[in-house]
C-alpha cells in the first residue's frame, strides 16, 4: 500500500496527524530544529534573508506572502531558518558600534551599549511585545476559537523582528549621519529632523506589524493595529510644539546607562 493511502497516516481521513507526525509538529520540536540550525551556517539561506530585509523596506507584503508558502509547505507560519536573526544580530552589532563612535564612547562603554541594545531593546522588548501580541491576537482577533486556528508565538516574534529591522536601520544607521551636525543641536531643524525620523521608524514598525497579523486568514479586525498611528502623529505634533528632541533624549539615556 502506498504511504499516501495508509490508514495510519491520517485519523479516519479527517486530516489529523498521527502520533509520529504530530510529534514533529509540536512547538518544542520546531524550536529544537530552529535552534539546532543556528550552529550550522551552511544550512542557512542568507541570500533569501537578505531578500527579505530588502523587501521589508520596498514591499513588505511580499515578505509575508512567503510566510503563506511556508505554511502550505512546512505547516508552520514562523520561520524555520535562523538566517534572518543572524543577519539582524550583525546589523545590531555594526550599527551599535557606529552609534558608540558617533557619541564618542570608549571601548567598554560601546560594549555595554551593545549588550543593552541586543538584550534589552531588541530581545527583551521583543519578547514582551511578541507575547502581548500573541495573547491579544489569540484572545480577541481569532475568528473562531480552535486549536487549528491560533497564532504561533514564534510567528509573533518573527513579526516583531520584521518590524524592528526597518526601525533599526532608520534610527541606528541613517540617523547617525545627522546626529552630531543637525539633530542634537538646539535649533528647530534639529528636533524636526530627529523627531521626523522617529515618526517614520515607529510608523514603519506599526505598519509592518499590522501587515504581519492581517496576513493570517483566520484573524479578524486587524485594522485596529493601525490605531496607534493616531497617537503617534499626535505625540509627534506635541513634540514639535514643545521642542522635545527624542534623539537627544535617547543619546543622554544611552550615555547614562553605560556609565
Amino acid at each position: 500500500m502506498l504511504p499516501t493511502t495508509s490508514v495510519n497516516s491520517r485519523n479516519q481521513g479527517n486530516g489529523a496527524l498521527n502520533s509520529r507526525d504530530a510529534a514533529r509538529h509540536t512547538a518544542g520540536a520546531k524550536r529544537y530544529k530552529y535552534l539546532r540550525r543556528l550552529f550550522h551556517f551552511r544550512q542557512m539561506d542568507f541570500e533569501f534573508a537578505l531578500w527579505q530585509m530588502l523587501y521589508l523596506f520596498t514591499s513588505p507584503q511580499r515578505v509575508y506572502r512567503n510566510f503563506h508558502y511556508r505554511k502550505q509547505t512546512k505547516d508552520q507560519w514562523a520561520r524555520d531558518d535562523p538566517a534572518f536573526l543572524v543577519l539582524l544580530s550583525i546589523w545590531l552589532c555594526v550599527s551599535t558600534v557606529g552609534f558608540g563612535f558617533v557619541l564618542d564612547m570608549g571601548f567598554f562603554e560601546t560594549i555595554k551599549l551593545l549588550l543593552w541594545v541586543v538584550f534589552i531593546d531588541c530581545v527583551g522588548v521583543g519578547l514582551l511585545i511578541a507575547t502581548l501580541m500573541w495573547f491579544i491576537s489569540n484572545k480577541y482577533l481569532v475568528k473562531q476559537q480552535n486549536r487549528d486556528y491560533d497564532v504561533e508565538w514564534g510567528y509573533a516574534f518573527d513579526v516583531h523582528l520584521n518590524a524592528f529591522y526597518p526601525l533599526l536601520v532608520i534610527l541606528h544607521f541613517i540617523q547617525l549621519f545627522f546626529i552630531n551636525y543637525v539633530i542634537i543641536s538646539d535649533s528647530v531643524i534639529g528636533y524636526f529632523v530627529g523627531n521626523t525620523l522617529w515618526l517614520i521608524a515607529i510608523g514603519y514598525y506599526v505598519y509592518v506589524t499590522f501587515l504581519g497579523y492581517s496576513a493570517l486568514p483566520f484573524l479578524k479586525n486587524t485594522a485596529i493595529l493601525l490605531y496607534p498611528f493616531a497617537l503617534l502623529i499626535m505625540l509627534y505634533l506635541i513634540s514639535l510644539a514643545f521642542s522635545w528632541n527624542f534623539t537627544k533624549m535617547l543619546c543622554s539615556f544611552y550615555k547614562y546607562r553605560v556609565k
